[in-house]
């Protein structure tokens, strides 16, 4: 395997499936297959999951509720989503584990790192949830952060496209792929891989980020195994 240790980033959203909003429970275990064929392969995983097709702070620009209120709201949503992952990760025969920035007995074991680093090493899936534990942080933030701190050798951000372009690729039929791409090209030319603050935290801690498209059957397994999938970003 190309990689030893890895973090998944989902979005929310792409729970969702065919649905408007929400959980689509088919889209679910298509997702817990692909991550079960991986970490049978030998590969330590954690995951952090977004929680848009529940709540985002961001939909609290409007007034009704304060930010920060909005953000520990969308917090919730991401457990919610991490719960429903967890169920269906142990409905495949994975043995889990759920740790949240906030704490949750009775759902969840608190966010401790050298517990994370053992449950995978012992072959356990991690599922971080309740992003960073903070507001005005987001969830790829927490993935950075969460990758980070456990070593992870790569962040793998599954998203619905195949990779990143030089525009939207769903918009411009023209748009160019890239194979691979430095931190520096993309601050140049102003691309949206994630916020910010998460790719400036991949950049100065040298944590590469693998774009992919996640709903490809077998795409997980193969990049994992050194295939060229995706959009590979380090430094140059």
């Amino acid at each position: 395997m190309k990689y030893k240790r890895v973090l998944l980033k989902l979005s929310g959203e792409a729970l969702m499936g065919e649905k408007n909003f929400g959980i689509d429970h088919k889209r679910l275990s298509i997702y817990a297959a692909e991550i079960k064929a991986a970490a049978d392969a030998g590969v330590e995983i954690a995951i952090v999951i977004g929680g848009g097709n529940i709540f985002r702070g961001i939909q609290t620009d409007n007034g009704a509720i304060e930010r920060v209120q909005g953000d520990y709201m969308g917090m919730l949503a991401t457990m919610i989503n991490s719960m429903a992952l967890q169920s269906a990760l142990e409905s495949a025969g994975m043995d889990t584990r759920l740790q949240s920035a906030i704490k949750m007995e009775q759902i969840a074991e608190p966010f401790i790192r050298r517990r994370a680093v053992r449950h995978l090493e012992k072959g356990r899936v991690v599922i971080f949830g309740a992003g960073t534990g903070n507001p005005y942080f987001t969830t790829d933030t927490a993935a950075s952060l969460r990758a980070i701190e456990i070593e992870a050798d790569v962040i793998l951000k599954g998203t619905r496209v195949d990779g990143i372009y030089d525009s939207d690729p769903e918009k411009n039929p023209d748009a160019k792929k890239f194979e691979e791409i430095s931190f520096d090209e993309v601050y140049k030319l102003g691309l949206n891989v994630m916020d910010m603050t998460a790719f400036t935290l991949c950049n100065e801690n040298n944590l590469p980020i693998l774009v992919f498209d996640m709903n490809t059957e077998g795409n997980l397994k193969a990049l994992l195994e050194g295939e060229k999938v995706g959009t590979l970003v380090e430094q140059g």
